[in-house]
């Protein structure tokens, strides 16, 4: 499927080393120490999770839990575009668990999208000296 690998290529771009370091730090439990030193970029990380069933393009439910903790909001709002433009689960739509956080990180889309014009709040001009 194209769009999952454009998905990953998305990711990953905006994957730092630093980010790098924090994600395998955040899934710790399921990447040994030993193996964790041989992830020198997000694409090799991608790829140990798909290796170890963990990811995979109708299964994202690791990785944004990964997103999540890790506050990446921003990575985790584009995994549920994906989901929902793509795999189309709706954000209303009742799911098994396993395959969706998307009630979860709901609030991480508001957060990041931008206010309509009636949203915003317009202050009154400060009022005038005698």
């Amino acid at each position: 499927m194209a769009e999952y690998g454009s998905l990953l290529s998305d990711l990953s771009e905006n994957i730092t080393s630093e980010d790098l370091r924090q994600l395998k730090s955040a899934c710790k439990e399921d990447i040994p120490e030993g193996e964790s030193d041989h992830i020198a970029c997000s694409r090799d990380w991608f790829s140990y999770l798909e290796e170890r069933s963990k990811l995979a393009q109708d299964n994202l439910s690791y990785i944004e839990h990964i997103f999540e903790i890790s506050r990446r909001p921003d990575l985790l709002t584009r995994v549920i575009e994906y989901r929902t433009t793509v795999l189309k689960i709706s954000e209303d739509d009742e799911v098994d668990t396993k395959l969706t956080r998307i009630p979860s990180a709901k609030k991480y889309k508001d957060i990041i999208r931008q206010p309509s014009e009636d949203e915003i709040i317009k202050l009154a001009p400060p009022p005038k000296k005698a």
